[in-house]
């Protein structure tokens, strides 16, 4: 599975997603399934997957799938 995959698993699974369900577009609170405590069990499962902590502030400022995927690349992640 590809780093790219695994972070979209992470989003699935905590959202409860299907496979089919898009998460490119998805955003805090502009889904029903992300509110803040699914944030917080979404921060958990991709610190597990990708074997990083994120910084308090990482923590607060993500609020989208897209900048998601800046935040762990800046852990030396590669998603592409």
């Amino acid at each position: 599975m590809s780093n790219k995959d695994k972070l979209a698993t992470c989003f699935r699974e905590t959202l409860e997603l299907s496979e089919t369900d898009a998460v490119e577009t998805l955003a805090y609170q502009k889904h029903p399934s992300w509110d803040s405590v699914a944030h917080m069990r979404l921060i958990a499962s991709i610190e597990t997957a990708f074997d990083i902590m994120l910084e308090t502030d990482q923590i607060l400022d993500m609020s989208d799938y897209q900048k998601a995927t800046e935040i762990v690349s800046s852990h030396g992640v590669s998603l592409s």
